[in-house]
């Protein structure tokens, strides 16, 4: 099979870590497979790639595009908008993409909060002048351009139209691999899909599990837990009872607690509010003052607890007034730009 009849494949990676790239790598010899499979016509991270090719060929000639990373500047909007012209099939590739994961967090300040700490207030930057990134600067030779940076952090769903979703901090290689596999093979879910487990991380955790009544909440720097015993039930917030399986439980199985990265379930609209529910109800006290200190001491950092990986796809979205940074974990309330 020559170039000209496999069918394209494009990867693009936009506010992210670069761990899906290096994830797609983790496929082993498998990746040959992919290359003699598809014709790779745009991995920026990989290969030499121009855009312009891509806004040249005809929409819809990319038969998949797998976009890692959620949409915080106008050149990420751009891409994300030009590659679904361009794809048949768009999946949002890893958290996020799908649920905005820990870029998203930043949605707790607002866009020149971030930048005065970053530029200005940071001990590390000498800048007397208190000089901030612009979108356009005119010099002699005229002007340069930046992306323009955006107050929210969207995630994929939110900026195009997606047709699939593989979740993930960054996804499986199996994973990945289960899904180039159906869609090469025609062999997909309805679109709109996640394409992966149905189960809870717990369903895949070899550990023991008993009736939970948790008396405290514990960090994990506070205990070394047993090793064969639910992480829950020894006090350690462990996302698995909420969170899609797919990764094989790997975090509880090295005596971590899950963290969440695999998002919601199916039928769960906020993974933070399930998340939330859960933990409520095993919860061994029916004093509400009580209860207060068990969360207060146990959980200091609700929002990067329940929504490290989902706060700009749950309810909350982003905080509805700036707040300092240092105050920024807990102050989320509902609310759009």
């Amino acid at each position: 099979m020559n170039a000209e009849t496999k069918p394209k494949l494009a990867l693009y990676w936009a506010a992210s870590c670069g761990g899906c790239e290096i994830a797609v790598l983790a496929i082993d010899e498998r990746i040959l497979e992919v290359a003699g499979a598809f014709d790779v016509v745009f991995w920026p991270c990989v290969m030499d790639g121009k855009v312009a090719d891509i806004e040249a060929m005809e929409d819809g000639s990319i038969a998949v595009c797998l976009f890692n990373g959620g949409i915080r500047t106008s050149e990420q909007e751009y891409m994300a908008r030009l590659l679904r012209a361009k794809a048949k099939v768009l999946v949002a590739f890893g958290a996020c993409a799908q649920d905005g994961s820990i870029p998203g967090l930043a949605n707790l300040l607002d866009r020149d909060t971030i930048f005065r700490q970053n530029y200005v207030e940071s001990p590390s930057v000498d800048n007397p002048e208190s000089t901030l990134p612009t979108a356009t600067t005119t010099v002699a030779e005229g002007e340069l351009h930046l992306p323009a940076f955006y107050d929210t952090l969207r995630t994929l769903a939110q900026t195009v139209d997606v047709d699939y979703f593989l979740p993930g901090c960054p996804p499986e290689a199996d994973r990945i691999w289960d899904a180039l596999s159906a869609i090469l093979a025609g062999d997909l879910p309805p679109a709109g899909s996640v394409i992966g487990a149905r189960t809870t991380v717990c369903e895949e955790c070899p550990r023991t599990r008993h009736e939970k009544k948790v008396k405290e909440f514990k960090r994990t720097w506070q205990v070394i837990p047993d090793a064969e015993t639910c992480l829950l039930e020894q006090g350690l917030v462990c996302c698995g009872i909420a969170t899609r399986a797919g990764c094989g439980a790997r975090c509880p199985s090295v005596n971590s607690p899950c963290i969440g990265c695999y998002g919601a379930n199916d039928g769960v609209q906020d993974f933070g509010a399930r998340m939330m529910t859960a933990l409520a109800s095993i919860i061994d006290s029916n004093d509400p003052r009580e209860v207060q200190r068990i969360i207060a001491t146990g959980i200091p950092d609700p929002v990067g607890t329940f929504y490290r990986f989902s706060l700009a796809n749950s309810f909350l979205r982003r905080s509805r007034r700036p707040v300092a940074a240092g105050a920024a974990a807990g102050a989320a309330t509902r609310g759009e730009d």
